[in-house]
């Protein structure tokens, strides 16, 4: 089974919890705190296998959980931190966020590697809490929770050509002269369900990858037919070949059928219209081909070059895979996203004020309860170790500078009223 698009939940590791300790050393007085920082929680990275194909791997496993770090420990060590869960995916995967639809990454070379959700960093043990005021301090962190998202992993093959046009005018039967390819063959509209590949070398000893892809039809950029199946596999080809039934044996005119062609890939994306095109005239041993195909001259207003052949006979095929190949040296590739990688440049950046996101938000449920809502402070929240007292007044204080008190005040609430955090219940108190 071809499986091109699934979707995916991944979630880094938690950081680990900091510790509370001290040194108790016989003859060391006053020891002080010593308690040890947790590890970084793991993070989830998709790493491209050229070994693999599809993302059928994907249909039996959809949820990737990295490591949490380890926790500090007394004595002041700190904890180890977790190892990485790497992903193998195939070459031509994109990343994308399911809620925001962001790309995140475009993996296209073998072992390339990308990011998907970190993990937490671990959280700080008491040893770092000490100050003159409060040398002793008995509080720490826990682990910053890791980042945690659904994914869309959309499968997009890498070949240099892509074979488009109407179902059945001859596109896996070329495909299957030009290469060692066995693409299913036969007399009924869409036999070739998922794209084929082969490998095709010219007399001359030039090679290049060519893409038999499902036919397309009328409303195909709107997932009519095979719709978004097909299209998205042609994003990434340099060359398109343009295959026509020229003998107009199911009825079809050929010029309609290459002016509709061009109107989905149009449709679905401008930039397809960038790629060179070269039309193929196919089944030119039929009856009616040469007529047809004179007339198609006439009517094309375009400087396409156009090649008469028969792909059943091989007529025509030698000079049609030079033409391709010679497209191909000229043409450059043509990047689907504008990624940067932020690791490995080095950006000039221009700060301006810009107001904070709101930190929180606050709703009320049914029961009159107010829910504290919001990234930031579940995050806080999250990280505090609530059986230290000295770590809950650290939460309190947290919260008063975030501006959580006033902000309650301002929505009515009084003494006794309930505030809910997560799945947490607590009373206000002023």
């Amino acid at each position: 089974m071809f499986v091109d698009q699934v979707k995916v939940y991944v979630k880094g590791g938690d950081g680990g919890n900091g510790m509370v300790a001290f040194r108790r050393e016989k003859y060391v007085a006053m020891g002080g705190p010593a308690g040890g920082d947790g590890g970084k929680g793991a993070d989830v990275v998709f790493q491209v296998d050229e070994g693999l194909r599809t993302l059928m791997d994907f249909r039996y496993q959809r949820h990737f959980k990295a490591s949490r770090g380890e926790h500090g420990m007394s004595k002041s060590k700190h904890g180890k931190g977790a190892e990485d869960l790497v992903v193998k995916v195939p070459p031509g995967t994109v990343v994308k966020d399911l809620e925001t639809e962001e790309v995140i990454a475009d993996l296209v070379e073998h072992g390339q590697k990308a990011v998907v959700a970190r993990g937490g960093r671990g959280g700080r043990g008491n040893i770092r809490f000490a100050t003159p005021a409060n040398p002793a301090p008995e509080m720490a962190e826990n682990g910053e929770p890791g980042q945690e998202r659904d994914v869309v992993l959309e499968l997009k093959i890498l070949a240099d050509v892509g074979l488009v046009g109407f179902p059945s005018v001859g596109k896996s039967t070329l495909l299957s002269v030009v290469s060692a390819a066995k693409p299913k063959i036969a007399e009924y509209h869409f036999t070739t369900i998922v794209p084929n590949l082969g490998v095709v070398e010219t007399e001359d000893s030039r090679s290049f990858v060519m893409a038999d892809l499902p036919g397309l039809i009328e409303g195909a950029h709107e997932g009519v037919g095979l719709g978004h199946q097909f299209l998205r596999h042609i994003e990434r080809t340099r060359v398109i070949v343009h295959v026509i039934d020229m003998s107009g044996m199911e009825g079809r005119d050929p010029f309609e059928d290459f002016q509709t062609i061009n109107q989905e890939l149009e449709k679905y994306n401008l930039r397809l219209m960038e790629r060179p095109q070269i039309i193929v005239a196919n089944k030119m041993d039929m009856p009616e081909a040469e007529e047809n195909l004179s007339v198609f001259r006439n009517k094309l207003k375009e400087e396409y070059p156009i090649y008469p052949i028969s792909a059943l006979t091989r007529q025509g095929v030698r000079d049609l895979l030079f033409e391709v190949a010679n497209q191909l040296e000229t043409t450059p590739e043509f990047p689907l996203y504008d990624i940067v990688d932020t690791d490995a440049e080095i950006h000039r950046v221009v700060y301006r004020h810009e107001k904070d996101p709101d930190q929180f938000t606050i709703t009320r449920d049914p029961d009159s309860a107010f829910v504290i809502s919001g990234d930031v402070i579940e995050r806080l929240f999250k990280m505090t170790d609530f059986s230290r007292d000295e770590s809950v007044r650290r939460f309190a204080r947290q919260m008063r500078g975030m501006g959580v008190d006033d902000a309650l005040r301002e929505r009515g609430a009084k003494d006794g009223d309930i505030i809910r955090i997560l799945e947490f219940e607590f009373e206000f108190v002023e």
